[in-house]
């Protein structure tokens, strides 16, 4: 019987990747495309790719794909052709990470209610009602002629890097962003309206709800930074998107431009590298310097720092007290203020 999930702890799959002597690529399509059979479909895919070494995060559901994936190049043909023999998927375009380093290390396929959590009734918007796709020459060519930039993506992700001019809305979710942005929006309807993202697969439902709403001018960047940063740099365009550019994956980001546009949460050297707590309790996805890194050995807090070093059974007990060991209990901290340490609210209970 064929395997349909990844079985392996993190550790074996690592050691089982250090073993390659192939390269891969790092690669992500979405398509917005009704599917009905959704466990069948999913089992196949699986399978199909699990033969072919892929490793990475899929997400189906009945409205479409989402991947972001890690293909090893002596198998990339046949699996476009397996991909496109898929009659939903034929000819799906793929973006191409900007750096091929490490990105995953396991194998997911997921069912999921949709392929882009939006919070939002199928009848406010209409999917054959979206904006217009733009390339990277005819983006750059608005903005510089004046067209209002939305980014559609997270606060955490534009903080690093985003379209020069760009509206870049305080939100934590897909879902908050896209009632909040017609709101922001609301007396420029007769203007011409450009968004982005990542690859492009939160501009079509963005742009869908804009114009199911009487926004009559509304354009997206086809393939998103990513497709812009190779379109920029093989045509030599100018490269109006400043700072990395933020990826769900093992590489957290992709260098687009020189520039860096944050700072450590810790201190005040300039910054845009992420790191996740190394307490696993916590986990905390937040901006450290190297300086930073190294004195709180990747904790956010002395607290944190602290937890690292206790025993296993220490550590299980502190969990148990807890009552939970997800980033749930941080989540009031989703903007800390770490470099006033002593105005962090304490989470652990520690003793």
């Amino acid at each position: 019987m064929p395997r349909l999930r990844n079985t392996l702890s993190k550790e074996d799959c690592l050691a089982l990747i250090a073993t390659e002597d192939f390269k891969r690529k790092t690669v992500s399509f979405y398509r917005y495309v009704k599917i009905e059979n959704l466990q069948a479909l999913r089992d196949e895919l699986y399978v199909e790719w699990d033969a072919l070494g892929v490793l990475g995060r899929t997400y189906l559901a009945s409205e479409g794909i989402n991947a972001q994936i890690s293909v090893p190049e002596p198998h990339w043909e046949e699996f476009v052709e397996k991909l496109y023999a898929h009659p939903e998927f034929k000819d799906i375009p793929f973006k191409v990470g900007l750096e091929q380093k490490e990105s995953f290390w396991k194998l997911i396929v997921r069912l999921k209610k949709q392929i882009v959590a939006d919070g939002l009734n199928e009848n406010e918007y209409d999917w054959g009602n979206i904006g217009t796709h733009l390339d990277a020459e005819n983006f750059n060519k608005e903005i510089e002629d004046g067209a209002v930039v939305v980014d559609m993506r997270n606060a955490y992700e534009s903080r690093i890097g985003h379209f020069e001019g760009a509206i870049c809305p305080d939100v934590d979710t897909f879902e908050e962003e896209l009632p909040l942005v017609k709101e922001m929006l609301k007396d420029k309807k007769d203007q011409k309206i450009l968004l982005y993202c990542t690859g492009g697969i939160r501009c079509e439902k963005a742009s869908a709800y804009l114009k199911s709403h009487g926004f009559e001018d509304v354009n997206q960047l086809q393939g998103g930074i990513i497709q812009y940063a190779h379109d920029v740099r093989q045509k030599g365009l100018p490269n109006r998107f400043k700072g990395a550019n933020y990826v769900f994956d093992e590489r957290i980001s992709e260098r687009v431009s020189d520039d860096v546009l944050s700072e450590c949460d810790q201190c005040d050297e300039k910054s845009d590298s992420f790191t996740n707590c190394a307490n696993a309790m916590c986990n905390l996805l937040f901006i450290q310097c190297q300086n930073c890194k190294s004195k709180m050995e990747n904790c956010c807090t002395p607290e944190c720092q602290r937890i690292i070093h206790m025993s296993d059974s220490e550590q299980r007990a502190l969990r148990k007290r807890q009552k939970s060991s997800t980033p749930t209990l941080y989540r009031k901290r989703v903007r800390p203020k770490l470099k006033d340490i002593d105005k962090v609210e304490p989470v652990f209970e520690l003793k």
